[in-house]
């Protein structure tokens, strides 16, 4: 099928895949098309080098990406066919797409392309209404569904986990090279990219709490407290293995997982710092009582605030014309 895209479906196929969930909303993806082909590439000039030294959050936030952009081909009528990582020679080539016209509608990820623009990170204290069982066998479901694994923590493992966020922290207490970068992404007025600091919630009244402070600028020390809930829904995202591939397995995982929280009323938000170091991170797989690598702790919850970040125009992904 040598053909392009419409322009127009182009438009709308990375409009979708670029609302993904990044680290610090970095936005890390770049995008080449040709014919019915889109690849997905890492954008090496948006890399974290302090917090994310291995490129693991960008390769999941390529799978998120990807996955939205399925949902979207699905939405428009194309078929899919995809390959994760699929030439070792070209490490910042994450996945290659192939769209085709197609009659046989995938219901599923059609109902989950309508939730992509609802889709967003939420910092603000859930209500106190625990989630459904079927809701999360739902979220379990749609993480299996993509070849990830999630695994709800009890009371004992999230006071555990917290314990290794306050470890996290002053671990991070002298670490001006992690502090400086966060600053370039987090906090003041963005109209692109980072997390402008609008939506970075309050802050907790508690200590150590079930949401991460993001807050890096003197301002946004001085927010609002408030209280969060006493006992959090948190879950462990993972893989069994832990290759390039697998981490943008994950990334699709992921965000099959938070599109059909947000289908359910339910938002996300995230408490990853301890993944970001590797003795850590074996910590928070074993509170799954399974083998694997975590790649993402997700703190589930229903909350009434939309506030959502920007995100830079299509053609800043694109190649040069």
């Amino acid at each position: 099928m040598s053909e392009q895209l419409p322009k127009e479906h182009v438009d709308i196929l990375l409009g979708a895949a670029i609302a993904a969930p990044s680290m610090h909303n970095t936005q890390p993806w770049r995008f080449e098309v040709e014919g019915h082909v889109i690849d997905v590439y890492l954008d090496g000039s948006r890399t974290l080098p302090a917090e994310d030294p291995t490129g693991r959050a960008m390769r999941i936030a390529a799978g998120a990406a990807t996955f939205n952009l399925r949902c979207a081909a699905e939405n428009l009528g194309y078929g899919t066919w995809f390959g994760l990582a699929p030439y070792p020679e070209e490490p910042d080539l994450l996945a290659r797409v192939v769209l085709e016209p197609t009659g046989a509608r995938n219901d599923d990820l059609l109902d989950l392309a309508a939730q992509i623009p609802y889709r967003h990170t939420d910092r603000h204290p859930a209500d106190a209404t625990p989630l459904a069982d079927d809701v999360r066998v739902a979220l379990l479901q749609a993480a299996y569904a993509e070849g990830a694994e999630l695994t709800w923590l009890g009371e004992t493992e999230v006071h555990t986990l917290l314990d290794l966020v306050l470890d996290t922290d002053l671990r991070e207490v002298h670490d001006w090279h992690r502090r400086t970068e966060r600053s370039h992404w987090v906090g003041g007025e963005r109209s692109t990219d980072g997390i402008p600091s609008s939506a970075l919630g309050p802050r907790s009244t508690s200590y150590p709490a079930a949401v991460r402070d993001m807050g890096t600028r003197p301002a946004d020390r001085l927010r609002d407290e408030r209280q969060f809930e006493e006992r959090p829904e948190l879950a462990i995202l993972s893989t069994y293995f832990d290759e390039p591939a697998d981490q943008v397995v994950a990334g699709a995982a992921l965000e099959r997982v938070l599109l059909t929280a947000t289908r359910a009323g339910v938002s996300a938000s995230f408490l990853n710092q301890p993944l970001e170091y590797d003795d850590l991170r074996t910590k928070v797989q074993r509170l799954t009582q399974r083998p694997g690598n975590a790649h993402m702790i997700i703190r589930f919850g229903r909350s009434r605030t939309h506030t959502g970040t920007a995100r830079r125009p299509v053609a800043d992904f694109l190649p040069d014309q």
